[in-house]
């Protein structure tokens, strides 16, 4: 082995440190999670222990590996408030939290309509504190007087290479990614930035994923027994990095990347940004592509739904197993269309911001918050009301593959939790004649493409050139007859309409 890369790869839930080699393939990791710490009764992240955590990590895998450079990938929607000491200056609020309203009508009374902010900066409304944008203006009121110490408002893979290296910097990925702080057209900081007053916080130019940050501060490198020549790249959001394996093997356009997890990600990359005037307001948006090309985006939160309803639908049944697949049963639910579940569990979270999770049977609704007391009678059924989540997944899943802008021939690779699901492969694939859906084999592909960008800083090697260290099992899904499953699609769509929810 000639070298060794190290990979930090920050989920909202999940922490990970990670080795690979020379050649891509990964050497050993470590996995915890973080309880996060209350302040003000508000869940914030616990980057102090965090810190504590991959130094740990770091100096037992250099005693063991010659690591020459390190890679940050991390969830979106935050960003962090540093000090002339390179620590934070006030808490990093957790963007799950929901300051109501009020809070968001004031926010779009000062920053402008939610429709012209999508248009310029690529970022759709949400809920909670998903825009940065919207946890930065919160942070301004919660924490006025220690944000008037602030000296930089940094992404968060950004925060982690400042902490590392000593050295502040931006890049693309992190800065485009729903934050209402880039304005796509104009390419600099947005209105939404000045009017904060924060655009002389962020560094403004954007470099690229791969781009040198520094080298380790001579305090890090003693902590961790890694060199001090040790290269910091710059850094790369989650989901972006999830598609570098994919630009390598397969070039950057022709394909949708339907990364699957507690965050369902739809990305499709494309040559030009821009909506369409029926978009506005969709819950559709525009990343920008390690490569600084914009790739349209759609998410659900499609891996927290299955996961609560299973809950649910286990402990009543006093069972741990998920059935598989029943074409009988799928072809009789969708013909009859008299059952339906519907999204979401956290309002305005997905392609359907205002409706609300329930199931639908036979006309009558039973709402997921009243189920203690009100069960669906299909949920006597246990195949039954699992083909009813996996549907509603797949219904999500459609409408999200349709605002990015699929096309006809173009390739749909689905990775993460839900590849293992025949269920929801199989009625995906079914829906599109024309369209080939692919299982991929890629395990962590958003450290994968972490480690790709540290090896492009080491070696000077372009991502086509990494294509051959790794293989990607491209597995083509069948396609079934099935349309049933377009005919209870409309039925489903009109029920989510009749809460308020636009398709």
């Amino acid at each position: 082995m000639e070298y060794a890369i190290a990979v930090i790869d920050i989920g909202m839930t999940n922490k990970k440190v990670a080795v690979y080699d020379n050649v891509l393939c990964q050497l050993d990791a470590k996995y915890r999670n973080f309880t996060p710490i209350t302040v003000n009764g508000l869940e914030t992240h616990d980057l102090e222990g965090m810190e504590t955590w991959f130094t740990l990590c770091l100096k037992d895998f250099a005693a063991r590996y010659p690591i020459k450079a390190l890679a940050v990938t991390t969830h979106g929607a935050t960003f962090v408030c540093t000090g002339k000491d390179g620590k934070p200056a006030l808490p990093c609020v957790y963007y799950t939290h929901e300051p109501g309203e009020d809070f968001h009508r004031r926010f779009y009374e000062q920053f402008g309509k939610p429709e012209d902010l999508q248009s310029r900066t690529g970022t759709p409304a949400f809920k909670a504190m998903i825009n940065p944008a919207k946890g930065l203006f919160f942070a301004k009121e919660q924490f006025s007087n220690l944000f008037s110490n602030t000296v930089s408002v940094l992404p968060y893979p950004q925060y982690w290479g400042l902490r590392f290296t000593g050295n502040t910097g931006t890049e693309s990925t992190y800065m485009g990614n729903h934050t209402y702080l880039w304005d796509h057209l104009d390419k600099n900081l947005s209105s939404v930035a000045r009017d904060l007053g924060i655009a002389s916080l962020i560094p403004d130019k954007l470099y690229k994923s791969w781009d040198i940050l520094g080298t380790l501060t001579g305090e890090f490198a003693e902590k961790t027994g890694l060199s001090e020549e040790t290269i910091v790249v710059m850094g790369i959001h989650d989901s972006n990095s999830a598609l570098l394996p994919h630009f390598a093997k397969k070039g950057e356009q022709g394909f949708i990347l339907n990364s699957t997890g507690t965050w369902c990600v739809i990305m499709n990359p494309m040559e030009q940004y821009g909506f369409a005037p029926d978009e506005l307001g969709k819950v559709v948006f525009f990343n920008i592509s390690a490569f600084g090309k914009p790739v349209k985006t759609a998410i659900f939160l499609g891996g927290l739904e299955f996961e609560t309803w299973s809950s649910l639908i286990m402990k009543q049944h006093k069972r741990t197993d998920i059935p598989g697949w029943n074409e009988s049963l799928y072809r009789s639910i969708l013909k009859e269309k008299k059952l339906f579940l519907l999204p979401e569990l956290t309002p305005g979270s997905g392609q359907f911001p205002s409706s609300r999770a329930r199931v639908i049977e036979n006309g009558k609704e039973y709402f997921f918050d009243d189920m203690s007391n009100n069960i669906p009678p299909c949920f006597a059924d246990y195949e039954t009301v699992f083909a009813l989540l996996r549907i509603s997944l797949v219904m999500q899943t459609l409408t999200a593959l349709e605002r990015t802008g699929l096309q006809k021939g173009c390739e749909i690779y689905t990775e993460g939790g839900f590849r293992k699901d025949q269920s929801y492969s199989l009625l995906l694939s079914s829906v599109f004649p024309s369209n080939k859906v692919f299982l991929t084999d890629i395990a962590e592909a958003t450290a994968l493409g972490a480690a790709m960008t540290a090896k492009m800083a080491v070696t000077g090697k372009s991502l086509s050139d990494l294509a051959a260290d790794f293989q990607i099992d491209y597995r083509e899904v069948e396609k079934l007859d099935f349309p049933e499953l377009n005919q209870y699609r409309a039925e489903w769509l009109l029920e989510a309409e009749k809460v308020g929810c636009k398709s």
